[in-house]
Parts: structure tokens; sequence; C-alpha cells
């Protein structure tokens, strides 16, 4: 156990050094979002998976898997894997462009002046929606942690949760977006070695055990699912077009030139760690028919701490430590990309500190960090909910909301602010509807799937019956266009615009 101490500690200084280098080098509140957009295409794309995966891929996913078979994680990854990769071929070098065209650091600020939305009206909306979807995002991460953290010291969960937020929020309120970002890439490199190491080792233990999982769980191998239930597992794969932590590491690469390095880096990154973790979920199953666990299996188990439970069955301390520490990375990087955005919210998009200097403004989001962090603990110490279910209440938010929107904005100049107002309205309420009163027996109907299709005809229906944008936002539309196609290096890109009766 001292050796643990010592391993988690030796590492959680380690961010906190980061952390404070990377202040030192903060010097107003754009730094602190979006680091300068200095950061290279190696960084920005294991920071965005980093961000992404969250405890999700080491917890939930493998616990998936373990609980129900492949059916339980094929789908999703199949859907989540081609979103990731089609958001950086359609997404990233044209966000990248426009934003800095447009001098926007943030997802609400960039949708105000796409629109030249003078109101104020667009940026408060949007702003309002990553507010309330992101703190219940950063309560799945803290849970995450929970998990960790009671099950490696036997603490409770109180104060496995007390100890995860203050980690999360040290180096994020120090260093901001280069913290955050020079963080993710240590903990999305630890989390590939960790699947690497944990699936290597429980399945030489298995394999040699005479044990044969089709007998134990024939179901397990089986992909074959109705369509509503296929479809709404693949849907998970629209969520990426409008994930507010993800687009902004579009917004902060260095350049429209290292997209594409930067998307075959995170799409490999990511089709790895989809396929150990999946693979750790169905080994788990044949060690645990040999050495059975604990608290993992059964009615009152909880499959999620089937990577935690291997990793301590498997690994000498020495090393157990080591993976312990990758659930604790894969938990830190995704919160601290949450809390960075919902801080950015506060004091870039609401109207409340948009006359204060840079310099206090940075300073405020660093507080912002706090008030959010202390939010999110409160609603992660009074929900039993499930890590993959809270995950998907706010991924689902977020797709519907911001996705179509999205995608749209930057291939359509004839999309209008009205069209923007009523798609991130429409997918949002559609996404809090179909959570809490829809319900399909026997099939698994993921609210994600209605809500960015309505969401897309919301925008494209109000777009073409309302006022259509003045020549100077067509004009700037299309001058980021030509910046796009004059820096990328590739010709793999959508034509400029769409052509939908404009």
């Amino acid at each position: 156990m001292e050796i643990l101490y010592f391993q988690f500690g030796l590492y959680l200084l380690l961010m906190l050094g980061i952390g404070y280098v990377s202040m030192k080098r903060t010097n107003n509140n754009e730094d602190f979002l979006i680091g300068g957009r200095t950061l290279g295409p190696v960084t920005t794309a294991i920071s965005a998976g980093a961000s992404d995966m969250s405890s999700w891929l080491l917890l939930g996913l493998p616990g998936a898997v373990f609980a129900k078979g492949l059916i339980g994680g094929f789908w999703i990854s199949l859907g989540l894997a081609a979103g990731a990769y089609i958001n950086w071929l359609v997404v990233a070098a044209r966000l990248r462009a426009m934003t800095e065209r447009m001098n926007a650091v943030t997802l609400p600020k960039f949708i105000s002046k796409r629109f030249d939305d003078n109101s104020g009206l667009l940026k408060i909306v949007s702003a309002v929606v990553i507010l309330i979807f992101f703190t219940l995002y950063v309560a799945s991460g803290l849970k995450g942690g929970t998990l960790l953290f009671a099950h490696s010291f036997g603490a409770s969960e109180e104060t496995a949760l007390i100890i995860t937020t203050f980690v999360v929020v040290s180096y994020t309120f120090l260093g901001g977006y280069l913290a955050v970002c020079w963080t993710d890439l240590i903990q999305g490199l630890l989390m590939l070695a960790a699947l690497v190491f944990c699936c290597t080792m429980a399945f030489t233990a298995v394999s040699g055990s005479g044990v044969d999982i089709t007998a134990i769980r024939p179901e397990a191998f089986s992909f074959s699912t109705s369509w509503i239930t296929g479809a709404s597992l693949c849907a998970w794969g629209f969520g990426y077009f409008g994930q507010p932590h993800i687009l902004a590491r579009f917004i902060g690469i260095d350049s429209v030139e290292s997209v594409p390095k930067a998307r075959r880096v995170g799409t490999s990154w990511m089709l790895i760690c989809l396929v150990l973790a999946s693979l750790i979920g169905l080994v788990g199953i044949g060690y645990n028919a040999i050495h059975p666990m604990e608290g993992i299996a059964g009615p009152n188990g909880n499959s999620e701490r089937i990577f935690l439970a291997l990793t301590t069955a498997l690994f000498h301390p020495v090393f157990s430590g080591f993976i312990l520490a990758a659930v604790l990375a894969a938990v830190m990087s995704t919160a601290d990309s949450q809390l960075l955005v919902l801080t950015s919210a506060l004091t870039e998009d609401l109207p409340f500190f948009e006359h204060t200097k840079d310099q206090t403004r940075a300073w405020i989001s660093r507080f912002g960090v706090l008030g959010f962090a202390l939010l999110a603990f409160l609603i992660a110490s009074n929900d039993s909910g499930s890590i993959l279910a809270m995950v998907g209440y706010a991924w689902g938010g977020f797709g519907a909301a911001f996705g179509p929107l999205i995608i749209l904005s930057l291939l359509w100049r004839g999309m209008t602010r009205y069209g923007a107002l009523a798609g991130m309205v429409t997918g949002a309420v559609t996404i809090v509807i179909v959570k809490n009163f829809v319900t399909i027996e026997g099939e698994y109907f993921y609210e994600l799937l209605p809500g960015f299709l309505l969401a897309t005809i919301s925008i494209v229906s109000v777009s073409l019956v309302t006022e259509k944008p003045c020549d100077a936002t067509l004009a700037e539309f299309d001058k980021a266009q030509a910046l796009c196609r004059t820096q990328s290096n590739e010709d793999e890109f959508l034509p400029s615009s769409l052509d939908l009766a404009e």
C-alpha cells in the first residue's frame, strides 16, 4: 500500500508541476482558454482523444462488454470511431480557419460571430446549454475518480470524491489550456499503455487455463441486435460534432496544416484503445470464471470495476499503481477540459465580464473552475446512476444541441441565425424529453438519435423560410472557407458550401 501511495503522489506532483509551468506561460484569458493557438498536432490529437474517452474508456466500456458481451461495446465503438474520424475530416480544419478569421476563442462566440448576432441571444443560449450539460459531464468524471480511490485505498466514497475533485481542480486552476493539453498528452499515453499491459496479462492468464469463454457466455460474442438498438448505439458517433471540449482542441491547434497529421494520430490512438478496452471486458469473463472477483458480477456487482479488479489481481503492487494511475488520468483528462469550457462560457460568453480587463478575466476563469467543480461535486455525491448513463446524458445533450449546428454552419453559407437558434433549442429539449419520458420496451433507445435528426430538420426548415444572411456575413463565410482551402495540404475536404436552395 505504501508503494501505491508513493506512485500516486509522484504522479500527482508531476501534474501539478505541469500546471505551475503552464501558469508562467499564461499571460491573458485567451492563453488560459486556448493556449494562444500554439499546440502542435500530436499533443492536440492525443489531448482530444484523452479528454473524449474519460473514465468511460477504462471503466464504462470494459464493464459494458463484461456484463453484456460484445453487443455492449461493438456498435457503440463503431459509431464513436466513425464519428471521431468524420469530425476531424470535416469539422477540424474549417472550424480552426473560421475561428481564427472571426477572432473567436469559444464555441458560443464563434456561433454568435458566424451569424452576426448583435443581440447576443445565440451566445447566451449556447453558453447556458454548456453550463447545464457540462456540469453533469464533470460530475460523471468525478464519479469515475471516486470508484478508483474507493477501490484502491479502501476509502469511503465521500473521501474519494473529495480527493478526485481537489486533484483535477488544482492544475486546471493553475495552468488552464496549456496545462490541460500537456497533462492530457501524458495521460493519453498512460491510458494506452495501461490497456496494452492489462489486456496482455489477462489474456495470458486465461489462455493457458483451458477456460472457454464461448462456453461460459456464448452470447458474449454475438453482434446481433435489433435495428433500433444498433442504430441507437451507433448514434453515439453523432455526439462528436457538438462536444465543446473536443471542438476547443480544433480551435487551439497551431494551424490548419497540422489537422491531417492530428487526425491520423488521434484516430489511431482511439481505435487501439477501443479494441483493447473491449477485449479486457471479454477476457474478464474468462478470468472471473477461474478466479471469481468479489463485487464485480452478480445482481449486486458493479461490472464497471472489472478493469480495476483485473489490475489488482494480475499485477505486482509496483505496476498496479502505474495502471491505476491511468484510470485517474482518464478521469482527469476529461474533467479538466470540461471545467475549462465551463469557465470559458462564464467569462467569454455571458455578458457579465465583457468589459473586464483581460488579466482579471483570467483570474475570474480560474475561480470559475473552483465554482463549477464544487457544483459537479455536489451532483456526483447525490447521484446513484452509472458512469455510462451520466456520460450518455451529457454527450447526447451536446451532440443534439450543437452537432447539426456546427456541421451546417461550416458547410452551408445560407444557414440563418434563426435556424441556428431553432437547432440548439430543438436538440436540447428533445434530449431532455426523450431521456425522461420515452422508452421502447426491450430496446436500447438513445435520445441522441432523435435529437440529432430533429435538430437538423429544424435548422434546415427554419433557415429556408427566414431572412437570409446579409452580404457581409456571406462574404466572411467565403473568406474563411478560402483560408481553409489555402492552408490545407490535402485535397480531401468536402465542397466549401452546400447548396440548399440558397
